[in-house]
């Protein structure tokens, strides 16, 4: 069969050349898929006919029968393309169906078939999504084709592969490669398979995962047309006014200001919010925007600024970038953009919050355009921020506040681990205890505890007459007292405490019932680690008789102490580099921490934050951190405090060690339940060339990085030995042994195949999850896509911050707020799989499968889920929720009314609770 197939001229494929060489590619396929038909009909399995090509086609060794599948499917197309051609041609010339059947050999009803325009239209989709695909492979490089982005494009699954394989088939290449969760925990990493240009290796794409980018466009009708994205749109730079340093513009510098009623300015619903405005299109403005009425007549927008008078407008304003996508940098959240009402606009409405480009048949329809107002985050996004303490901040408070937090944050995590274990259904089980045994991990290495009554993200908004002893906050209480706390945090020297005062005319008329935002005098702000209102955030925390935080006076030794002004260095002296200010950096942080811990003087920290200072802007400003160390005798710190670098538990936690690499076994130890793993033992040549020029190879151990609580068992091996050690490394300890617990027994639950009987019962029911899930999937190339993104920004970050390799909670809030911004970006959010009592009962009979079940796990609101799964005692309350009131209870913070707001019961059945006389 194959001298058959390689010599030249064979009955099926005669010619001067060798099969499958036209010039025509149909041909090609013609060739091909005439061979396929051969040998199916001759009974040969689809793993042989691949087989035979790879043995007998050149170009075809690595063709697999996934591959075999999608060239019959292009071939099979490509034929009937031709065919179909030949037809519409007879047609056109004017012959009968009867005859063209004739003349082409096949049956007139065939002929009628591919005349109909319907059929045409299916047969016309798999090139027009090979366009497409091909458009932004040659536009973009690298673009996202994995899981999921069937339903992005509004196409099947299969009209995907084989579009893809339609382009491989024309050189380009499909890799996959991987990329690594931004809040991953382990070697957890997400697969990505890249449809990339002709010539491009594997290597390529892993290198520059940050270029592979998502299809923007979509499909109304199943792959005939696809719609595309707008660019936004920009204002005249002779609508804005600068207000400098000298005029005030220090005291709200990166607000702002927009007047009120101006349609392409509208913040829509929100009171304030953190934007990008697009101008002349060449620059933008770039801060948190609020309405007032204090605005200069000529003027829409009042820009506030730290910058000297005479600063010219492009140096104030940021540039543009350089790209289609992220002009700004920065993502825009879902829906940050807006349209209003406008005769000459060129947009129109086709549904609600969807708007197209207009067109000459248009004539009726009202005109929009684009708003100049880009939305990061606006009110409401920030009060979803996380709610945690840091050991960060509160390690450097009082012992008995230490323990009674980690000692409450353990309560909880038992008492959420015991509402696991009452669950019923062995397949949420078993899932949410392997997930659960993640985050207790995780909960060891940042030793985060829970947060204090009432405490609350907020973003930091001026009100210049407001005293700076006084706060504008709405959703706390007129008159009670707040200290806000800013990360990175130095010390308790950086808490200012505030009272509440929500009568305030100015602040009450620029914030209103602000969701999230607080306003503070300028002075204030200064304190909180300088910090700016260009979207800075801080803790807000209530303190009273029960709750009490620490706070001490600032350090007198940084009142107008100025880093670029004491260590500016000649322009001509030696820069530090970005790799030496991240290195110096951790070593400052850690000093701090482990000084702090240690009991060092107010003048002592003060020299080390003086220090801390200076490195923090050498590398921008061209500072001498040398002289610094040197004047603030930051060796006689170390010898004080330290022993060869990081010295405490709380410094040692997070910060990583280098250990042989390890692949981790999916099973973890029966008996204790720790992780298991082995040593790869991979080793690597590294190179290196001499003065000689000669190369020097080198045999290396591959290693890779895990955290230094991840490697002892025991925390207490990190601590140096101090009461606040001492509290954490128990607290750490006992996560530890959650986490194993998780895995034990999530190894022991045994799952049941589904039922086809309760499949058969529940077919209404079952089909309707699966519509659902097939929903929520859509979200997967999204997630990629806001993945990669989140990691491409947080290393541009990183690279002009290196501080973030070492300051663990600063990296964290980062990573947090890119992938934020990058799932807004790319519209990643996904649409739950919401459970009706029937599908749970469907689900209870085992009417879905349990792959299908985690598949749906993976794509729901969890604790919904854990509603309908968790049994109810007599009393209408679980036992768990019980016990997390009793542990509310002996922290001593929480009043009746808050712990019955808490659970959503009344302040009486509480009481009645915590006495043990619930009946």
């Amino acid at each position: 069969m194959s001298e058959e197939l390689m010599h030249y001229g064979t009955k099926r494929h005669s010619g001067r050349y060798p099969w499958g060489s036209g010039e025509n590619p149909y041909q090609r396929y013609e060739d091909f898929y005439s061979k396929f038909r051969e040998m199916h009909k001759e009974g040969h399995s689809n793993s042989d006919i691949a087989k035979y090509f790879r043995e007998n086609v050149p170009g075809y060794e690595n063709f697999s029968t996934t591959d075999l599948m999608a060239k019959v499917s292009i071939s099979s197309a490509a034929v009937k393309r031709e065919r179909n051609k030949q037809i519409r041609d007879l047609d056109a010339h004017g012959y009968s169906h009867m005859e063209i059947g004739r003349r082409l050999g096949i049956n007139e009803s065939v002929v009628r078939t591919v005349l109909n325009s319907e059929n045409e239209e299916r047969l016309s989709k798999l090139q027009t999504t090979a366009d497409i695909l091909k458009s932004n492979v040659d536009k973009k490089g690298f673009i996202d084709i994995g899981p999921g982005v069937e339903h992005e494009l509004g196409i099947t699954a299969t009209n995907l592969k084989v579009a893809a394989a339609m382009l491989k088939d024309e050189g380009y290449t499909v890799h996959t490669v991987y990329v690594r969760p931004i809040n991953a925990t382990g070697n957890n990493k997400t697969s990505v398979t890249v449809l990339a240009p002709p010539g491009t290796e594997w290597k390529d794409v892993q290198k520059n995962i940050g270029e592979v980018h998502t299809i923007t466009d979509y499909s109304p009708d199943g792959g005939k047309t696809f719609n595309h994205t707008e660019y936004p749109s920009s204002i005249s730079s002779d609508r804005i006014k600068v207000v400098y340093a000298e005029e005030g513009g220090t005291s709200k510098d990166g607000v702002i200001e927009l007047r009120r009623g101006v349609s392409d300015l509208s913040l829509g619903a929100s009171n304030y919010a953190q934007v990008r405005i697009a101008v002349d299109g060449t620059h933008y403005l770039k801060g948190m925007a609020m309405y007032s009425d204090d605005i200069p007549k000529g003027y829409d927008v009042v820009f506030n600024t730290n910058k000297s008078v005479g600063t010219p407008l492009q140096k104030v304003l940021k540039e543009l970038k350089d790209d289609k996508e992220l002009p700004f940098g920065a993502v825009i959240k879902a829906g940050g953009q807006s349209y209003y009402e406008d005769k000459n606009g060129e947009y129109v409405k086709v549904g609600e919050g969807t708007y197209r480009k207009a067109t000459k048949k248009d004539t009726d329809m009202e005109r929009y355009s684009l708003s100049a107002v880009n939305k990061l985050q606006e009110e409401g996004d920030w009060s979803t921020w996380s709610k945690t303490l840091s050991s960060q901040f509160l390690s450097k408070q009082n012992n008995p506040l230490i323990k009674t937090q980690l000692d409450y944050t353990y309560a909880d995590a038992k008492n959420e681990f015991d509402k696991i274990m009452n669950l019923t259904n062995p397949v949420i089980k078993q899932k949410l205890l392997e997930s659960y045994a993640d985050d207790c991990d995780s909960a060891a290495v940042e030793l985060k505890s829970i947060s204090l009554p009432r405490q609350a993200s907020k973003v930091i908004l001026p009100v210049p007459s407001l005293p700076p002893n006084q706060i504008y906050a709405p959703s706390f209480k007129q008159g009670e007292h707040v200290v806000l706390v800013r990360y990175p945090h130095g010390g308790t020297f950086e808490i200012p405490e505030l009272v509440v005062n929500n009568k305030h005319e100015n602040a009450k008329k620029a914030l209103g019932n602000a969701l999230d935002a607080v306003g503070i005098n300028e002075k204030v702000a200064e304190r909180l680690s300088g910090a700016d209102f260009d979207g800075d955030t801080v803790v807000v925390i209530p303190v009273n008789s029960r709750v009490k935080v620490k706070t001490s006076d600032p350090l007198p030794e940084l009142k107008d102490f100025d880093p670029k002004a004491e260590y500016k260095l000649p322009d001509d002296a030696p820069k530090m580099k970005a790799k030496t200010k991240q290195t110096q950096m951790g070593i400052v942080s850690n000093l701090i921490t482990d000084m702090t811990i240690k009991g060092a003087t107010r003048e002592e920290i003060a020299r080390a934050v003086k220090h801390s200072m200076v490195v923090i802007d050498a590398e921008k400003h061209h500072l001498d951190y040398k002289q610094s160390e040197i004047d603030n005798r930051i060796g006689e710190l170390k010898k004080l405090y330290q022993n060869g670098g990081a010295s405490t538990l709380i410094s040692k936690a997070s910060s990583e060690v280098d250990v042989p690499e390890r692949k981790y076994n999916w099973r973890p130890d029966p008996e204790t339940g720790e992780l298991t793993y082995t040593e790869t033992g991979r080793t690597y040549n590294e190179y290196k060339v001499l003065k000689d020029g000669t190369v020097k190879v080198t045999p290396k151990l591959a290693m890779e990085k895990i955290t230094n609580m991840a490697k002892v068992k025991d925390a207490r091996e990190l601590s140096s030995g101090s009461i606040q050690e001492e509290l954490y490394a128990g607290y750490a300890n006992k996560m530890k042994a959650l986490a194993n617990q998780c895995r034990k027994e999530a190894m022991a639950i045994k799952t049941e195949p589904a039922s086809p009987s309760a499949k058969q019962t529940y077919r209404v029911e079952v089909n309707s999850l699966l519509d659902k899930l097939k929903i929520a999937l859509q979200n997967a190339p999204r997630e990629r896509q806001a993945q990669i993104l989140a990691n491409q920004s947080l290393n541009e970050k990183i690279e002009k911050d290196p501080t973030l390799k070492v300051d663990k909670d600063k990296a964290k809030k980062v990573k947090q707020k890119v992938l934020a911004d990058a799932r807004a970006k790319t519209n990643a959010k996904k649409a739950l799989v919401t459970i009706t009592p029937k599908e749970w009962e469907a689900i209870q009979a085992r009417a879905v499968s349990a792959t299908t079940l985690r598949k749906i796990l993976n794509n729901t609101d969890m604790d919904k889920l854990k509603e309908l799964a968790t049994p109810r005692e007599s009393t209408g309350i679980s036992s768990t929720t019980i016990a997390k009131l009793k542990a509310m209870n002996a922290t001593g913070y929480y009043t009746i009314a808050e712990m019955a707001e808490a659970a959503g019961i009344s302040t009486s059945s509480v009481s009645k609770y915590l006495a043990g006389k619930a009946q």
